[in-house]
């Protein structure tokens, strides 16, 4: 019974109503009555409301009763959920006196909350009354079915205004950048929403980025924390440790003094005003090694202050020609137009026309008419008939809401509150699926069918999203979608229609939180993303009770008094990774509603209550922090808790309790006992483990032998990562004789966990797609065992030894394989070799290796590799690295120029901080 982004709760309410009426309440004949009463008024109306979803335009006094139903089922909900909680608390004290005592706290309340339903009853007939005013046609809402990733989006993202039509532009900007000019030189990118300025500026820099010592491509968006912005940079040029440059002038002086001898390009994407320009150019210093900054901007006073008014630097973006809208058109609705079916092609070309060469216009549409629900020629008529007439000749920014707008009403009425709660985000942000379709699952957008798991129909509906091009893919692994992000004018769609139907208020500074009490509606769900860091402030909190949903973002130390957010739902707390500070969430043990909790505070300490048994909905704990003041006693005790990553102190005591797990996070293993990595083996409900331990600690050889054991016993195990140190135990770990390793294993990760050899058993593990492994030796056998492996599409193996006998990737093996990651210790190009058949779908060959013991040798038989696009060289760095470039990159480029498709080389030096590569 999922939740409505037009009718609110009504439907989880009428289930809760439909529980009261059940044989757990059967003594409460009061209570029942009145249920009764309440579930028949509320289900005479859910008909109506069903087919008022479907409708685009509503009569202004229906859109009224509308609205006026979606708030009351809100009330309603929190008044039956204070019922309920009401009775089963008092079910579980125990003791005579206590509960004589409870009971007699409990009449009072309980007479309020029966006040309240009286009230409520008031309320149901009086809008069932007003609802026979209204009369709307029926509409049909199909059921949806599951749905895979479509294998286009990804590539069709890039090419949607990356290869199609951009040739040109990207030659050009290319030729304007990489002139003989020394000087900074800032070149500006200019041109509405949609048309392509951020893929036409990606395309640039990845095309030069090599030639650059320093490079960074950085969003800035409409609001912009400056500070952050910069800290960012930081980050990404390697120009000191931003943790000591707090104050705004001190991180410009270590970004000036860390580039000023380096040659360097940075994109600056997405600037709205002069202002925010003028404090970033100050980091730039004005050296003469030929640095390059590339700005998109859609303002044109913007262009021109940025390159100094100098119109050669200005590059205009222009719509996409015709005969590139249609190749666009065609491949993301049907493949290719050689496809298209006869009585299709006429529309199409109506249809593409009317998007006036908008890239983000045709995708979007493209997107809307290739799902399921539009393949009739009757819907593309409609459809077409809907865009705007002007659009195909003159488009505008209306023009372009208008197509957005039309996407969103096609959407299926159970994809729309999902689609509205990506308005929680900051704009430009890159949203993790898991965190996202956790939050739709705690918020009550996910409906199960047929027992299906909730995690897999929340993706589905993640992926649904990227088919019909409402949101962008971001970060993407071997056919699925890891993350996204929100165009800013779908953002702009998505935050006007969350105001229209009271979905999200978004507060972008303290005059704004003040605001919100005083809106029409109570506040359902709230995020606060503030770039200014200021003082706290109590007050601002009141009026806030009934929010559901609450996420924090930015620079703002203010967090509003939990303890007033009684019917909190979801809460997201998220604070800039250098903040040091205490982050009291001591009241959360109150919030009985509470299903995620999501903490991201990199250098805060985080208090919590000491118990938090109470909080008997909570299915996601997430709690990225430094460390915590105390951590919940009785976790264990949670019997929905589904998704959990632990801050510091190893596993919690009593693991083995906490049957419910599906996911798991310990990043300090070497502090759990004996007795809690044993319990891990109870949890056979778990789908994805990830332990790791802190810098150089590692685990006993008692502790590694009993996680072994332990890691057998989970026989649903998917996702394996263990990042563990083990200087201090036997080199004989028992991980190498494990007789029979989970069966479903799809990804494994064995970081810093080294084997002697490849162990027999990974060959059993038919479903493995990735794997990163870390050997002391490796033969051809051994090689023989990985490439058997049927489904292996990405492998990394780190070789500290090579035999003197060649290793040879045979003829046959690794049938599905498209990434080949070796990292030899010691340089052993020599040793590999592929035969003519080996790998026969690899895409990518890296080979990672110490620059000082290089002998000059590459592997043997490259040239035999089908389907090879790109070998990349990752060397340590050693010396004036570009002298080390272009020797390796010379030796790959002769060892594969024979090769039919002349597979690109790209030489770059290895670093060894920021995130795992397959991570």
């Amino acid at each position: 019974m999922a939740v409505s982004a037009t009718s609110g709760v009504l439907n989880p309410l009428l289930g809760k109503l439909s529980r009261l009426l059940g044989e757990e309440y059967k003594k409460l004949t009061g209570v029942r009555k009145q249920a009764s009463f309440l579930k028949d008024e509320l289900s005479a109306m859910k008909a109506l409301l069903d087919k008022m979803e479907l409708m685009d335009k509503l009569d202004p006094s229906a859109k009224d009763w509308r609205d006026h139903i979606r708030e009351m089922s809100y009330d309603m909900e929190n008044c039956i959920d204070d019922f309920i909680h009401d009775i089963e608390g008092a079910r579980a004290k125990k003791g005579f006196v206590r509960k004589m005592a409870q009971r007699l706290r409990r009449l009072g309340r309980r007479h309020q909350i029966a006040n309240r339903i009286e009230e409520l009853k008031v309320l149901a007939v009086e809008a069932n009354a007003r609802c026979k005013r209204y009369n709307i046609d029926a509409c049909i809402n199909l059921s949806p079915g599951p749905v895979v990733m479509d294998p286009r989006i990804p590539a069709l993202y890039k090419e949607a205004a990356g290869l199609v039509g951009i040739d040109g532009p990207r030659e050009e900007l290319v030729t304007l950048l990489m002139d003989s000019q020394k000087k900074l030189k800032v070149v500006s990118i200019v041109g509405f929403g949609g048309l392509g300025k951020t893929t036409l500026a990606k395309q640039v820099y990845d095309e030069i980025g090599g030639q650059f010592d320093r490079k960074a491509f950085s969003s800035v968006s409409q609001r912009p924390d400056v500070k952050s912005l910069l800290i960012g940079l930081q980050l990404k040029l390697e120009t000191g440790n931003s943790s000591h440059a707090y104050e705004l002038q001190d991180i410009i002086d270590s970004l000036r003094e860390g580039l000023k001898d380096k040659r360097y390009l940075i994109i600056v994407d997405d600037l709205w005003d002069q202002s925010t320009w003028n404090t970033i150019r100050c980091a730039f210093p004005d050296n003469t090694n030929g640095s390059r900054v590339m700005v998109t901007t859609r303002l044109d006073d913007v262009a021109a202050t940025t390159c100094l008014s100098d119109r050669a630097c200005i590059y205009s973006m222009k719509p996409l020609k015709e005969q590139d809208s249609r190749k666009l058109f065609f491949d993301r609705v049907f493949g290719s137009e050689n496809v298209c079916p006869p009585q299709f092609k006429e529309i199409s070309v109506e249809i593409f026309r009317k998007c006036g060469g908008l890239p983000l216009a045709i995708i979007t549409i493209a997107g809307l008419l290739a799902s399921h629900e539009a393949r009739l020629l009757n819907e593309w008529e409609n459809i077409k008939n809907s865009l705007g007439a002007r659009s195909a000749t003159k488009p505008t920014l209306e023009e372009m809401r208008g197509i957005l707008n039309l996407s969103y009403v096609h959407l299926p009425v159970y994809l729309r509150p999902c689609f509205l709660y990506l308005g929680m985000y900051p704009e430009d942000r890159e949203i993790e699926r898991d965190d996202l379709v956790r939050q739709w699952i705690a918020e009550g957008f996910v409906c199960s069918l047929h027992r299906a798991d909730l995690d897999d129909v929340g993706k589905s509906y993640f992926n649904e999203l990227v088919n019909r091009s409402m949101i962008q893919p971001g970060r993407t692994s071997y056919g699925e979608v890891l993350s996204c992000r929100v165009h800013d004018m779908m953002l702009d769609l998505i935050l006007s229609k969350s105001t229209e139907d009271n979905f999200i208020s978004v507060a972008y500074n303290y005059e704004d939180m003040a605001r919100l009490p005083s809106c029409k509606y109570k506040v359902r769900r709230l995020s606060f993303q503030s770039g200014v860091r200021s003082a706290k402030s109590e007050a601002l909190a009141t009026g806030m009770s009934q929010v559901r949903s609450y996420a924090r973002f930015g620079e703002s130390q203010y967090t509003p008094p939990l303890s007033q957010f009684k019917y909190l739902w979801v809460l997201v707390l998220e604070f800039p990774y250098n903040w040091e500070m205490t982050i009291d969430l001591t009241v959360i043990g109150c919030l009985f509603l509470l299903r995620y909790l999501h903490v991201l505070a990199s250098s805060a300490v985080v208090a919590l209550p000491e118990e938090i048994q109470g909080l008997v909905h909570l299915q996601t704990l997430v709690l990225y922090c430094k460390s915590t003041q105390s951590f919940p006693s009785d976790i264990s005790c949670l019997a929905n808790l589904f998704h959990l990553v632990l801050p510091r102190g190893g596993l919690p005591e009593g693991i083995k309790k906490m049957r419910s797990l599906r996911t798991l996070r310990c990043r300090y293993m070497f502090e759990s006992s004996l007795e809690d990595i044993k319990g891990l083996g109870e949890l056979t409900n778990l789908k994805e483990l990830y332990l790791s331990t802190a810098g150089w600690e590692c685990l006993t050889l008692e502790q590694e032998n009993s996680l072994v054991s332990s890691i057998g016993m989970l026989r649903d195990l998917k996702r394996l990562s263990l990042k563990l140190e083990r200087r201090c135990s036997d080199p004989d770990s028992q991980l190498d004789s494990l007789h029979d390793p989970p069966p479903r294993l799809e990804v494994l990760y064995l970081i810093d966990w080294e084997l002697k050899r490849v162990p027999k058993w990974i060959g059993e593990l038919y479903y493995l797609r990735i794997l990163d492994l870390r050997v002391l030796h490796l033969s051809s056998d051994e090689v023989r065992i990985l490439g058997e492996l049927p489904s292996l599409v990405h492998v990394r193996i780190k070789v500290s030894d090579v035999s003197q006998d060649k290793v040879v990737v045979g003829t046959g093996l690794f049938p599905v394989l498209e990434h080949l990651w070796f990292e030899w210790v010691k340089d052993a190009n020599a040793y590999l070799s592929f035969e003519a058949g080996a790998m026969p779908k690899v895409q990518t060959l890296t080979l990672q290796f110490r620059w000082r013991e290089w002998r000059g040798a590459t592997p043997i038989g490259m040239e035999c590799l089908p389907c090879l696009q790109k070998i990349e060289v990752w060397t340590y760095r050693a010396g004036f690295f570009a002298d080390v470039q272009a020797e390796v990159e010379s030796a790959f480029k002769g060892a594969v120029s024979l090769h039919p498709r002349h597979p690109s080389v790209t030489c770059r030096p290895y670093v060894t901080f920021g995130s795992h590569p397959f991570d």
